[in-house]
């Protein structure tokens, strides 16, 4: 059986697919990749389901080796892929020869990136997924050096294009499209998240990305209003904004915990969660309520 081997991981990799849905009554969040959309352009350019397990990098530093012949896409952060030392185009179908090599350089723009191989990766699925969940510690371990991974039979037809445009406008502050969540009025002044620029801190993962005013910065934090910090635990939708006590907001990402406490005063749009999966620390962002 064709197969991959992990030369080296990077900060972070993990085996993702489109994740486990239909398990948040038992505690069990959907998880899946975290750019949803990256994560699917790179099967659609090797011929995969669209539910197809990838490899998500993070912060680069990914490298592998194949044992046969296979067709390969990185899509995601801007960041030079190689075959054998040479640099290859990104969110373009390169063919890998037995014994070739692909590595990821660190991104220029962006935190994740996806790499698809036809067939997909071939690992044991859990409760019908084969996403690597970081909160509920379900599925496959994050990767490690000298791990073989199998690739799988989830290829359709070819692909009728091998390479996608590639968007090369990352404005220095990003704007991440938002609607009304089921507490905002439970801010004292709802209006404030979308008020000036916020920052996301170091302490961001699969979870969620936690953000907070820059330092120095004259605008405010969000205030509960009295009485409304806390309340019984309800149902959180993927891309929700919580507001802890801290005034200090989480977007909460693909690993995000099925229910929680804190007010949920705004939900991103589908493509801002996938744009806010690729923000790094200190990147600056604007919310855009409707």
């Amino acid at each position: 059986m064709t197969s991959l081997t992990v030369l080296a991981t990077g900060p972070f990799a993990t085996v993702q697919d489109t994740g486990r849905p239909g398990y948040a009554h038992l505690g069990v969040p959907r998880s899946g990749g975290a750019d949803r959309a990256s994560l699917a352009l790179a099967n659609r350019l090797v011929g995969n389901t669209e539910s197809a397990a990838v490899i998500e990098a993070t912060m680069g530093g990914l490298r592998i080796r194949v044992d046969a012949d296979v067709l390969a896409a990185v899509t995601g952060a801007d960041a030079v892929v190689r075959r054998n030392g040479i640099p290859e185009g990104l969110a373009a179908a390169v063919v890998l020869r037995a014994g070739d090599e692909l590595a990821l350089d660190a991104p220029t723009w962006g935190l994740r990136n996806y790499l698809a191989v036809r067939g997909g990766i071939d690992v044991d699925p859990v409760l019908g997924s084969r996403s690597t969940d970081t909160l509920s510690a379900l599925g496959p371990a994050p990767l490690d050096t000298g791990n073989r991974l199998s690739v799988g039979r989830a290829a359709g037809d070819w692909p009728t294009a091998s390479s996608a445009p590639a968007d090369s406008e990352h404005p220095r502050v990003v704007v991440l499209e938002c609607h009304p969540g089921p507490r905002a009025d439970h801010l004292a002044a709802p209006a404030d998240l979308g008020v000036g620029t916020w920052v996301v801190g170091s302490d961001s993962n699969r979870v969620g990305v936690r953000i907070d005013r820059a330092e120095g910065s004259s605008q405010p934090l969000l205030r509960h209003r009295d009485g409304a910090a806390e309340l019984r635990s309800e149902g959180i939708a993927h891309g929700s904004i919580q507001v802890p006590p801290s005034g200090r907001p989480v977007i909460f990402l693909a690993d995000h915990p099925v229910t929680g406490g804190y007010p949920v005063v705004a939900v991103l749009a589908a493509e801002a969660v996938d744009l806010t999966a690729q923000l790094v620390p200190g990147s600056e962002i604007r919310f855009r309520q409707h």
